[in-house]
């Protein structure tokens, strides 16, 4: 794991696994990138944002 990152459990929204995400607590105040989960190998979308309380992360189905 990087310096200063975080782990952060959100569910597949395919398969509906629960998983981790490692994000960077530090960086832009928002951003979104594609990834693929480490179960059923399909594509999300996920997006970061950050504040002076930390980072949140939600994940979105990539064909919507």
């Amino acid at each position: 794991m990087q310096p200063f990152a975080d782990a952060a459990t959100q569910t597949c929204p395919y398969c509906g696994e629960e998983v981790e995400v490692d994000v960077d607590s530090l960086g832009a105040s928002s951003e979104a990138y594609v990834e693929d989960c480490p179960v059923c190998c399909r594509p999300w979308e996920v997006k970061v944002t950050r504040d002076e309380d930390g980072a949140a992360v939600t994940l979105g189905r990539d064909d919507d």
